[in-house]
């Protein structure tokens, strides 16, 4: 069994993502050593750092979804106009404006998700574990888990990838770190979707 502290130790060897480091650990049954070396492996180590570094480059992409009912920009950057104009990293930005389009986010990460929105979240989903017969001494256990799921629903970098969903956007963007050999973030973005105007006014009226 993998413990939080074997996961703690890599993280600080390597500064990789705790989901990286867990299934670096279980690939090397435990051995934080070979754990190291299958982390450098893949170039997740070598990426990490580099996550500290600038990245004010990049582009705007944009995609319309073939029926022109739904509409993305987001903003996608990196740390020079070299890479910005590379294929591979044009390439994952096209994929990030798909993503946001099929799977709807509505924050960039948890850190993101306003406190009383998650407050509020809590609440409804204790009464649904309350209402559900759960034993009162798991139902925050139960909530616990239940958040987890919301913000990988709402979070676009805790979001499953659309094209391989053993992974997430944040696991995804260290992929494309390694490869491309510099820092890359997703800055912001807007979704419009077709009549979701007219909808809200009507439901407010």
């Amino acid at each position: 069994m993998i413990t939080p502290e074997q996961v703690k130790e890599l993280r600080e060897q390597t500064g990789a993502g705790i989901m990286d480091c867990k299934k670096a650990l279980v690939e090397a049954d435990g051995d934080i050593e070979k754990a190291v070396i299958v982390l450098r492996e893949k170039g997740l180590a070598k990426a990490a750092k580099k996550q500290n570094r600038l990245a004010s480059e990049g582009i705007i992409e944009s995609y319309i979804h073939g029926d022109g009912r739904i509409g993305v920009l987001v903003e996608v950057n990196c740390e020079t106009d070299f890479v910005a104009r590379n294929e591979e990293f044009r390439s994952f930005a096209k994929d990030i404006a798909m993503q946001i389009a099929a799977s709807n986010p509505r924050y960039l990460s948890r850190e993101d998700v306003p406190r009383e929105v998650v407050e509020k979240e809590r609440e409804i989903l204790k009464t649904q574990a309350i209402n559900e017969g759960k034993p009162e001494k798991i139902v925050e256990k139960i909530v616990d888990g239940r958040i987890e799921k919301f913000y990988e629903e709402n979070c676009l970098l805790e979001q499953p990838f659309i094209k391989d969903p053993d992974k997430n956007i944040s696991q995804l963007i260290m992929e494309k770190i390694a490869i491309i050999g510099e820092n890359i973030t997703i800055s912001r973005f807007a979704r419009f979707e077709r009549g979701e105007v007219i909808k809200d006014n009507t439901s407010s009226v």
